[in-house]
């Protein structure tokens, strides 16, 4: 395979990776991975998340925090997040968005979405474009979304897509792109086969969201970038093209995107 993986998604600053991180990253190129996004999460993460980036000529950086630790955000946090996206590796604001799957309590939701809100605001400020994480929290992230792209942002995957074809429609009209990692390869993943089917080729970015969610063989177990040409092979056997198609197309996407071309 001739054109490079972009994996538009991982989280090598994690601790699942500390005991061969640089041995790991140093054998990415040989496995066909050209570059990768290092998506932070936590508000204590952003120092461990840039320093990858700082270190590695091919990783590039998202700041933003899950909505996991959207109740320890503070006026302090938007401000370093708003900062950092003017360092020069930062290609993005995420991962950021909705998660009601451990939050049930309804001030945690109205906490994540005003943080939510916040960091897209930061976005379009620093034309930035966007990483979502949305679950089980489908109609309020999309209702966030639809609000802001209607004033006007600078583009954004939504993450980990894992929503009906009817939802996947929503946010294909809007320009975005649908970032799809391993699940892809899950015999039980029939209703994302079906997005993937369904979405242009040329709004479909890769990702890993490393350590998490290795494909089939390797489910269960720690995920990587070096993974990735097994999503680009149930890409393709899905829409009926080759696997350097798909790399091609999403490497591409991924680049544009990100204002790396």
């Amino acid at each position: 395979m001739d054109t490079l993986i972009f994996d538009t998604h991982a989280h090598y600053d994690d601790e699942a990776f500390d005991g061969d991180r640089e041995t790991l990253l140093a054998s990415l190129k040989a496995g066909g991975i050209g570059w990768a996004v290092n998506a932070c999460a936590s508000v204590d993460g952003f120092s461990r998340a840039l320093a990858l980036g700082e270190k590695y000529p091919f990783i590039y950086n998202a700041i933003g925090v899950h909505p996991d630790d959207a109740d320890r955000m503070t006026p302090e946090t938007l401000e370093e997040i708003r900062r950092l996206c003017d360092r020069e590796k930062t290609v993005a604001v995420g991962e950021i968005g909705l998660d009601y799957y451990w939050h049930k309590e309804k001030e945690e939701h109205l906490r994540q979405q005003e943080m939510f809100r916040a960091q897209m605001e930061i976005a379009r400020e620093k034309r930035l474009p966007f990483m979502i994480h949305s679950r089980d929290a489908a109609s309020d992230t999309l209702e966030i979304v639809r609000e802001y792209m209607a004033g006007g942002m600078y583009g954004g995957i939504i993450h980990c897509f894992s929503y009906s074809r009817e939802i996947a429609r929503e946010y294909l009209n809007m320009g975005l792109f649908l970032g799809i990692g391993g699940v892809v390869t899950f015999k039980n993943a029939r209703r994302l086969k079906e997005v993937v089917e369904y979405a242009p080729l040329s709004q479909l970015v890769l990702e890993t969201d490393c350590p998490y969610l290795a494909p089939v063989p390797f489910r269960g177990k720690r995920n990587s970038s070096l993974y990735l040409p097994l999503v680009a092979e149930a890409i393709a056997e899905l829409k009926k093209i080759t696997p350097e198609e798909v790399v091609t197309a999403t490497t591409r996407n991924a680049k544009t995107l990100l204002n790396l071309v």
